[in-house]
């Protein structure tokens, strides 16, 4: 199960927007999407009510006894992360995600937050290993500016993968408030702003289609007997379930210890955090 997730620390970088038209983009692929919400804002979910019925299908979350879980047949997984995600709540997104993208505005303080971010990801092994990928795309670019220049330049420096830029327009918000992305409506009037996504959903493509996700639990091919290792590191994610539809997205931490460390962060969240992201 691919899960992609949309993180930057700083508020208003246009995550929930990216996230939305994601999660989009994958229903109109044929792909069983949930838009995962962890933003205690909820302003995906609260997209999601908007969103006509005739339109190929988004799930939200699931509720199992007041725990937010991946509902029955999802098969890829979009996840909207709050702003001042650190530490362990960070690191436990980057376990169970195959790409990672931050949306960044062009300022210097947008630049210098995500900067911060970047180093803590990159500092995590599943990211330093490259077994979870990262890549930057420039939101609300002005294009009568050099801001595409400014975050090219500044996503080279910083060694991450630019994917490209969304120009600052009104066609988003619009879309958005009638529960529809770019991709809802006719290709002839967002011609402008496809073109800008199309190097992005190239990334992407591998990511939605890999041989096996991250959070995929071991499988046994059939032309040989030889057992394929989960594609999470041990060091970071020891003794993980398989991740099946219906099921949470669990996992077993390596000592108790670890587990009440973790456990008594999330306590202290203002955010409700999904099963998968607690254990």
């Amino acid at each position: 199960m691919p899960v992609i997730a949309v993180v930057n620390r700083k508020g208003g970088s246009g995550k929930s927007t990216f996230a939305a038209h994601v999660a989009a983009w994958c229903a109109r692929a044929g792909h069983a999407v949930m838009l995962g919400d962890v933003d205690r804002q909820q302003s995906s979910r609260n997209w999601l009510r908007r969103r006509p019925s005739d339109l190929p299908a988004i799930a939200p979350w699931a509720m199992d006894q007041n725990t937010l879980r991946v509902p029955t047949g999802i098969s890829h997984v979009v996840l909207d992360t709050p702003g001042g995600l650190h530490g362990f709540e960070l690191a436990r997104v980057v376990m169970f995600a195959d790409a990672i993208v931050m949306p960044v505005c062009p300022s210097m303080f947008d630049r210098e937050s995500a900067a911060l971010c970047h180093a803590e990801l990159m500092a995590l092994p599943r990211v330093a290993n490259g077994r979870c990928r990262i890549g930057v795309v420039g939101m609300r670019i002005d294009g009568r500016t050099n801001g595409a220049e400014v975050m090219r330049a500044w996503a080279d420096a910083m060694g991450i993968p630019f994917l490209g830029v969304l120009r600052e327009t009104t066609v988003y918000t619009r879309a958005l408030e009638r529960g529809l992305t770019i991709f809802d409506v006719k290709p002839a009037q967002v011609a402008t702003d496809l073109g800008q996504w199309q190097s992005i959903l190239e990334w992407l493509e591998p990511v939605i289609s890999p041989p096996q996700a991250a959070n995929d639990g071991p499988v046994i091919r059939t032309q040989a007997p030889t057992r394929i290792a989960s594609a999470r590191p041990e060091n970071l994610m020891p003794a993980q379930d398989s991740l099946v539809h219906g099921t949470r997205l669990s996992g077993v931490s390596a000592t108790r210890t670890e587990h009440r460390a973790v456990a008594g962060t999330l306590a202290g969240s203002r955010t409700q955090v999904p099963q998968f992201l607690k254990r």
